[in-house]
């Protein structure tokens, strides 16, 4: 266009929606093309191209390529030909292109998957107010009932690499069905626990059946929402797990005090059962089909010894067998990349944090100075869910506006006038402010609640920590999904993996160092700690995210 041809006409493609198509397009690099949703729009995609020049930045092209587009008619997939289990029952058709939904449709598919995503989180919270009471009904020691929630969390941690792993071969719909069906069944045995040793054995194939969606709800995001959008889309997802802790314990504690700590386990076994409804009839497979390749001519039949057959049927096993056991767990090797690295570290220990603070509010407030009913302890875990809330309503759209200002402040457009975006640009003051804002809010909360103030004083830091905490989880799960844009539920499996194990470590350690030390201190080494070192990952990924990117996805192909 700038050789002085005729500019290219807009073109429209007529289709039955009347929302507009954003095109994507995957890159050798790992670039992804994507339009912007005005009529009139600068094209733009989130790119692994090296840094331009200083002197080409802020100059935008002369000439910008201009298109409109129109979401094309969504091509439904026939009944017969429908993935995933019991795919007949689903109400909402599989299309071929899952981008090509109503937005309607898509919001409706997120809130889904976003509803079974509460479950899990739901079912380590909702008893922390009736701890004391099942330590009762068992005779045993507090840091053994602790351990329900413990190794709860570390199921959560591990299983997800797995499903994940699944779920790129299975599909979504499948993996869901199954592990929700399991957390319903497993579900039922512990409400019926004879002792604590089944409660907790119970408990971890619970949490480890309701993790699938942590990692595979990602999936479905990724599938459905282009990068432009993902960000926001991202933060009503994670409104599931963060909306998880803020209605179970106010549910544990009205259940507990008037129907026992049985009561709380039934609760999850109907939830888990609404949830298995609504994903058979409401929730199509949403994984985009294998390229197929034209099938190779039939080779000729080979008589072969009945050694050799048993010997290549020996190797058919072993693949397989690999392919269950060993190949989910090369995941963790992605590890070795540093943006991966940080991301994940710092989502971490910022998740770790939060169940130190959910075991604390239980063990603070129910003795003196403040002594509160079982229900009213529930309700103090009110103000940190509040603060998810409010910071995932606003935080994803922060988050795709600031991609989207960075690109354009640095004057990032390539020789077609689209927008160069990138995922580390979504890294900017929200991170910066959100590493102040969660660790003086967990100091704010020790030291007043270690001095016995007002039950209101605390309760406003764990506001503050709800809104700082969930601006890095968004951040970090929506990175996660554009640093791997095919591996988007792997890549959500590992954050998973590293953060519940955090949450294992606090809750297994939270009690007796409280008792050792305090409110006041524990909080205050955390605090300090996650400043500093949440400083140095956003300075490293600021200076060097770029560049390590770049390698991270050459190596990856």
């Amino acid at each position: 266009m700038e050789d002085g041809s005729a500019p290219e006409q807009p073109t429209t493609h007529i289709g039955s929606y009347n929302e507009k198509e954003k095109d994507l397009e995957i890159g050798p690099t790992g670039s992804i093309h994507e339009s912007t949703e005005d009529s009139n729009s600068i094209h733009s995609h989130a790119s692994t191209a090296p840094t331009i020049p200083q002197e080409e930045k802020n100059v935008r092209p002369a000439i910008l390529c201009t298109t409109t587009s129109v979401v094309p008619e969504a091509v439904v997939v026939p009944r017969a030909e429908c993935r995933g289990l019991l795919a007949r029952f689903a109400l909402i058709p599989e299309v071929q292109n899952p981008y090509h939904y109503s937005r309607k449709t898509k919001w409706l598919l997120t809130f889904i998957v976003a509803f079974c995503a509460m479950a899990g989180p739901m079912g380590s919270a909702i008893v922390m107010p009736v701890l004391q009471d099942i330590s009762k009904a068992f005779n045993a020691r507090h840091e053994i009932t602790n351990m329900s929630v413990a190794v709860y969390m570390l199921s959560m941690a591990i299983f997800p690499l797995w499903w994940s792993s699944f779920s790129e071969r299975l599909g979504r719909r499948t993996i869901y069905i199954i592990s929700f069906v399991l957390f319903v069944v497993f579900g039922i045995l512990s409400a019926v626990s004879t002792n604590i040793a089944m409660l907790i054995v119970m408990r971890v194939f619970s949490g480890g059946a309701a993790a699938s969606v942590q990692a595979v709800g990602a999936g479905t995001i990724a599938d459905i929402w282009e990068v432009r959008e993902r960000g926001n889309a991202m933060g009503i997802f994670y409104l599931g797990p963060l909306c998880g802790p803020l209605f179970a314990p106010i549910i544990g504690g009205a259940l507990g005090q008037g129907l026992g700590w049985r009561s709380t386990q039934w609760f999850l076994v109907i939830y888990g059962v609404l949830t298995v409804i609504a994903i058979i009839f409401a929730l199509p497979e949403t994984l985009a089909k294998p390229l197929i390749t034209k099938p190779e001519a039939r080779p000729e039949l080979i008589r072969t010894t009945t050694r050799a057959s048993t010997v290549a049927k020996t190797k058919s096993i072993l693949t397989h067998l690999n392919q269950i056991f060993v190949q989910p767990l090369t995941i963790l090797a992605w590890l070795r990349y540093p943006p991966v690295l940080l991301s994940v570290y710092y989502a971490s220990i910022t998740f770790g944090a939060l169940y130190i603070l959910n075991i604390s509010v239980q063990a603070t407030f129910s003795a003196q100075p403040y002594g509160f009913s079982t229900l009213i302890v529930g309700l103090l875990y009110i103000p940190n869910s509040a603060g998810y809330l409010l910071a995932s309503i606003f935080g994803g759209r922060w988050l795709d506006n600031i991609m989207h200002r960075e690109a354009r402040k640095a004057g990032r457009y390539d020789e077609k006038g689209k927008l160069v975006l990138r995922p580390e640009d979504r890294m900017q003051e929200n991170a910066w402010i959100a590493a102040i804002l969660w660790p003086g809010a967990l100091i704010w909360y020790g030291w007043t609640a270690e001095k016995g103030v007002l039950w209101i004083c605390p309760m406003v830091a764990n506001f503050f920590f709800g809104v700082g905490s969930m601006l890095i989880f968004s951040l970090v799960s929506t990175m996660l999904t554009e640093f791997m844009p095919k591996r988007a539920a792997s890549g959500i499996a590992l954050n998973n993996f590293l953060r519940n194990i955090c949450s294992f470590t606090g809750a297994m350690v939270a009690e007796p160092i409280l008792s050792a030390i305090g409110n006041g201190w524990l909080m205050t080494i955390l605090g300090l700690w996650s400043i500093i070192t949440g400083f140095m990952a956003l300075g490293a990924m600021r200076k060097w995210g770029a560049q390590w990117r770049v390698k991270m996805v050459e190596e990856l192909g």
